[in-house]
Order: structure tokens, then C-alpha cells, then sequence
């Protein structure tokens, strides 16, 4: 019998063999590339695979841009494929835009499909090419194209039922892949963004420690400022209160010293007075307080005290300044004048002490007695002697008080922006009584809150008037922390401002002492002010306790800083220091800064350099009446030093 086979049987054998390694192939292709998460490397194995599969002499992988207008090949294999894979090309260009258009496979039989004019257009753009589309289970992928077989020969139908069965299963995984590489992408954002997140806050909390520190402590001597000996003294007074003991402050003024600033330098001068305050802690306890308020002036709070106790402490600080002072080669003497308050014989709050210790403490100068305790037998000024409760009642039912206007600027285009209302008192014996005396007298005899609802009438009157004449102005307006806390401020504003439409012309300035008790109880306040249409502002910054933490969470738009640290900032680096601090803080925190006690053009200017929002002060105008305002407005640029 004969052994040679048959050739049908030996067709039907090679062709199971190769059934058998086509499987075989797309077998490993799915196990290879099921496990493979790297879009990258499944690109490369699917080329690779496909070359082998179908005999392509090169296999490119064209995917579709998230733009949908382009197409770019993301892998490839074989002949110049290096030199294609990367490229990017318009949609609609070539083959490749025929098979997003159509959604199906191109190669040679497609053309018996066209009619002749489309025949013509792509048999010389086909060539032997293959290209089948990925099609994904959410949207369309791309393709897999083979150019060229190996043999020479035209790709046929048995190479698109292979290369379609393939792309089907690749295209799960290729899909899959994409996922995953928009997942790490979208992770390395945020991870981008809260590394940017986490240095911006570490940025901003050194800010705000730097600023905290700047405005509780004097950067000269480290001790105290007034912002924090203020704090410490509302502290003692409760204390002595609740145990009916007696506090003191002891104000010490250092006489004639600007003479040794003139004279040696102020680097001596500072000189002087670090050793001063090394001198002055010498006799501290640790229940007691040294503070530096500013310029060459000292305060002592001595709780647990009395009249007696006191003038000793008084003698033992002048003593300790008798000894001479060592400036190189030079010994200078200083010497100094004493003024001091009790509580609760001379005052029962913060103001009214440090008003009386600063009285004593000019006595005492003027004297050249070294040191004298408040008497106020001697005090002219005294708001007892000037019957102030009813000259105050009396004011006000007469409308005898004026409010006078100081003009804001914004600092990049010198435009009035906003006017702040201020109380005038002219009184009809007296003269002009100054605001520092006449408010707290109202806040003494419960009659702030009358005076304050009247001043936001009067404003907003004048508001209404100013918009008239085209002026569309904000009017601020000092609200008392005893006034925000009065049960009915919210119910008589809503009557006089009635709708958002008018309190958009008003801003509350508010200080920084709510942030001491009344933070919690305030803030549902504050925000029903907002929603009249009111904007808040936080007045005078840097005197009071800057609780940052909570700052941010007020419902505040706006902070002025205070002029004592503006006036003298061109001269002064530790003043320009907190004013750049509270401007970056205050722009962190997506806040306006006003700058007060603008008085000379380089402060304006370096105001403007540091990148502050609006200046307000005796440069641009000195607070005038609501006549002279109107003046003023018609021609401001006229006035303005800048014009």
C-alpha cells in the first residue's frame, strides 16, 4: 500500500495547524495583555501580535484624540513603524478617516462596495492595507492597520476575519488600559493639587504666625505690644472684678529721647532700649506683664496691688534707670516720667485707664515729679466735669451731631471708591469735642446705640443723594461691639435700610475685639447684616487680638490697617513688614485691604508697590463735611497730589 498521503487530507492538516496556532496565538495575546495595565505596553503587544498574525511586513495602531479631531499612532511594529508611532494626523485624512466615518473594517474587497467615482478616489489611496476598528464598549477607540504582507500578496478575507476577531478582543483591553491611565492621570493631578494645596497652606500659616507674632509682640525687645497688653489687662480686670482685688497700670515715658536718636544714631537708640527692657524684667514676677506699646514708651500691669505697693514699683523703675548706659565709648543717662491708673478707683475699663495712666503720666512731666498716680481732682478733662450724659442726650435729640466724610482711593487708578462717615460733636460751648471722648461716653450712658442708628440713617441718605449726582459710593460706618450685640440691631437696621438694594451702599466696620468673647454670638449677626446687602469690614487690624482661625471664617470682605503701622512704614521696617504681611494674608484670604493714615506720596506709592487695594488718609483728603464732599467729588483729581 502506498504512504503517501493524500493532498485534500494534507490541506485540511495544514490548515487545522494553522486554526490551531491562530488560537493559540490570540490565547496568549488575551492572557498577555489581560494582565497588562500600561497603555503603552498593551499598544506594543497588540502589534506585535497582530504582525504575526496576519504576515504584515508593519502594524500601526491609530487612536482617537480625546479632541476627536485627530488621530494619533500610539503603537507599533515592523517596517519604519519607529519613525510613524507619535505622529498625529487630521481626522478626516486618509483611510483611516473613511473607517471613523463608516465604522467598519477598509481593505481590498471594500472596493468592489464603492461606487466607481469613490473607487477611483481610494484604490490609489488603499494599496495593500488592512485596517480594522477598535470599538470599545462605551465609544469608538481607534483601528488596528496592516500595510503590506510579508509574501507580497493582497491582505483577504481570511486576514480580516482574523484581524476583526483580534481587534474585538483587544479592544476590551486596550479600553480597560485608557481607564486606568485616566485614573493615574486624574490621581496625579491631585495629588499635584494637593501638594500645591498643602504648600499653600503651609505658606499662609507662616504667614500667619509671622503676622500673629508682628502683632501681639514688638519685634525690638520681644516683649508684649500694646495689641497684647490690652488683652492681658481685660484679663486682670475680669479677675479683680469677680474677686473685688485691685490692678494697676504704670505708663513709662523715657524723657527727651529722641535726643539720643539725633545724637548717636538710632541703632544706639535701639540699643538702648533693649537694655532698658533687660533692666525692667529684672523686676517682674511671672504673674505680672512688660510690654513695649511703641516708640519709647513701656507699660507695667500689676495685678493683686494698691497705692501704697505701687508707688514702691513706681521708685524701683526710676531706680533702675539711674545707672548710666554704655554706647561704645560714650555713657548717657536716661531718665523718665510715670503716670499710673488703679482699678477700679480710676476706671473700670481698658480705655478709661489707659486714658487716665497717659494723663498721669504728663502730669508727672510737666511736674517733674518722676512719677504721679491719676487724681481725678485734678483732671480737667474729666467726663464727669464736662456733664457729658446730658449734653449727649441733648445732642441727640436736637440731630446736633454731624457725620464728616473721608474719602477712599483705589491705589492702581486714584478713583474714589468709598467714603467713611465719621462723627463731628460741635458743641455749642466747648467747641469740636473729639470722637475719642464723646463715643465712649455714649457707650457709657447706653447711648451708642441710638447715635449708631441714626449715623447709618444719616449715611444713607447722603448715599442716596451721592447717587444722584452719579456718584455710586459705599458709605463705612463704625459699629460698636455693644451696638452688634443689642438683641434688636438686626430688626431696627432692616427698617432703615429695608432692602439689599440700599444696603449695598453701606460697610460695617467692625473691630477686632469680638474676636476676644463675643465671636460665637456675633457671627449669626454678622451674616444676617450680610444678607441685607451690607459688606463687612475689620477696622483698625493689627490693634486688637488677630485671631487668624477666625478670621476666615467671618463673613468679612474688607481690612483696613491701622495707620500706626502705615504712617511711618517708608521709615519704619518693622511697620512695613506687618503692613506687607496683612496684605498678603489679607489677598489669601480673598480679602480687600484698606490702608489708613495715608499722609506723605511715598507711603502711598509703596503702598501701591506692595500691591494694597485702596488708601485712605490726609493725602487724599482730611474727613470734611457732606457739603465739601460733594465739592470734592466733582474735582477730585484736581486735589489729588497724583492728578
Amino acid at each position: 500500500m502506498s504512504t503517501r498521503k493524500n493532498p485534500v487530507f494534507l490541506n485540511l492538516e495544514e490548515n487545522l495547524q494553522d486554526k490551531e496556532a491562530e488560537i493559540e496565538l490570540l490565547q496568549e495575546t488575551f492572557t498577555e495583555i489581560g494582565s497588562e495595565l500600561n497603555l503603552d505596553s498593551v499598544f506594543q503587544i497588540v502589534a506585535n501580535r497582530a504582525r504575526e498574525l496576519v504576515g504584515a511586513e508593519t502594524i500601526l495602531i491609530p487612536i482617537l484624540d480625546e479632541n476627536c479631531e485627530t488621530y494619533t499612532y500610539r503603537g507599533g511594529a515592523g517596517n519604519n513603524a519607529d519613525e510613524i508611532v507619535g505622529e498625529s494626523l487630521p481626522l478626516e485624512f486618509g483611510v483611516c478617516g473613511w473607517v471613523w466615518r463608516h465604522k467598519k473594517p477598509w481593505w481590498q474587497g471594500v472596493l468592489d462596495e464603492l461606487s466607481e467615482e469613490e473607487r477611483n478616489l481610494w484604490e490609489k489611496e488603499a494599496g495593500t492595507m488592512i485596517l480594522i476598528p477598535l470599538q470599545g464598549k462605551r465609544h469608538f477607540l481607534g483601528g488596528i492597520a496592516g500595510i503590506n504582507k510579508a509574501n507580497g500578496e493582497e491582505f483577504n478575507r481570511r486576514d480580516l476575519s482574523l484581524l476583526s476577531m483580534f481587534a474585538s478582543i483587544v479592544a476590551i483591553a486596550i479600553e480597560n488600559a485608557m481607564a486606568v491611565k485616566k485614573i493615574e492621570e486624574a490621581h496625579k493631578i491631585t495629588e499635584d493639587y494637593q501638594l500645591r494645596l498643602e504648600i499653600l497652606n503651609k505658606q499662609l500659616l507662616e504667614s500667619s504666625r509671622e503676622l500673629e507674632f508682628l502683632s501681639l509682640y514688638d519685634t525690638l525687645t520681644l516683649l508684649p505690644n500694646r495689641t497684647l497688653f490690652r488683652d492681658r489687662l481685660a484679663q486682670h480686670i475680669s479677675l479683680a472684678k469677680s474677686d473685688s482685688s485691685q490692678c494697676a497700670i504704670v505708663l513709662v515715658d523715657l524723657n527727651d529721647f529722641k535726643q539720643i536718636n539725633d545724637a548717636l544714631g538710632h541703632d544706639s537708640g535701639d540699643h538702648v532700649l533693649k537694655e532698658i527692657s533687660e533692666r525692667f524684667k529684672n523686676i517682674l514676677n511671672s504673674h505680672e506683664t512688660l510690654a513695649r506699646p511703641g516708640g519709647d514708651e513701656f507699660m507695667f500691669l500689676f495685678p493683686n496691688t494698691d497705692k501704697q505697693t505701687i508707688t514702691k514699683k513706681a521708685k524701683s523703675i526710676l531706680k533702675l534707670l539711674n545707672q548710666h548706659f554704655n554706647i561704645g565709648k560714650s555713657e548717657i543717662a536716661v531718665n523718665a516720667s510715670i503716670g499710673i491708673a488703679l482699678y477700679p478707683e480710676h476706671g473700670d475699663d481698658i480705655g478709661e485707664l489707659m486714658r487716665h495712666a497717659d494723663w498721669a503720666m504728663y502730669r508727672a512731666k510737666k511736674t517733674k515729679q518722676g512719677f504721679n498716680i491719676y487724681d481725678p481732682n485734678n483732671d480737667d478733662t474729666s467726663l464727669g466735669k464736662l456733664t457729658l450724659q446730658a449734653d449727649l442726650r441733648n445732642t441727640l435729640e436736637k440731630n446736633g451731631f454731624e457725620l464728616y466724610y473721608q474719602p477712599q482711593v483705589t491705589l492702581n487708578d486714584d478713583q474714589v471708591i468709598a467714603i467713611e462717615a465719621l462723627g463731628r460733636w460741635p458743641h455749642p460751648e466747648k467747641g469740636f469735642i473729639p470722637p475719642n471722648i464723646f463715643i465712649p461716653a455714649l457707650e457709657q450712658a447706653s447711648l451708642i446705640d441710638k447715635y449708631t442708628y441714626w449715623a447709618i440713617e444719616q449715611s444713607l441718605k447722603h448715599a442716596m443723594e451721592l447717587k444722584e449726582h452719579g456718584h455710586n459710593l459705599e458709605i463705612a460706618i463704625n459699629i460698636s461691639t455693644q451696638t452688634l450685640t443689642n438683641t434688636n440691631f438686626i430688626t431696627n437696621v432692616k427698617q432703615i435700610v429695608k432692602d439689599q438694594d440700599r444696603g449695598r451702599y453701606l460697610v460695617f466696620e467692625i473691630t477686632e475685639n469680638l474676636f476676644l468673647s463675643e465671636y460665637e454670638r456675633l457671627l449669626d449677626t454678622l451674616q444676617h447684616i450680610c444678607d441685607l446687602g451690607i459688606s463687612l469690614s475689620i477696622d483698625d487690624f493689627g490693634t486688637g487680638y488677630s485671631s487668624l482661625s477666625r478670621l476666615k471664617k467671618l463673613p468679612v470682605s474688607e481690612l483696613k490697617i491701622d495707620q500706626s503701622f502705615v504712617k511711618d512704614m517708608v521709615t519704619s521696617s518693622d511697620d512695613e513688614t506687618i503692613v506687607r504681611s496683612t496684605i498678603d494674608l489679607a489677598h489669601n484670604l480673598g480679602l480687600t485691604v484698606v490702608a489708613e493714615g495715608v499722609e506723605t506720596e511715598k507711603v502711598y506709592n509703596r503702598l501701591r508697590d506692595l500691591g494694597c487695594d485702596i488708601a485712605q488718609g490726609y493725602l487724599i483728603s482730611k474727613p470734611i463735611s457732606f457739603n465739601a464732599l460733594k465739592d470734592f467729588l466733582k474735582n477730585h483729581k484736581e486735589n489729588f497730589i497724583n492728578s
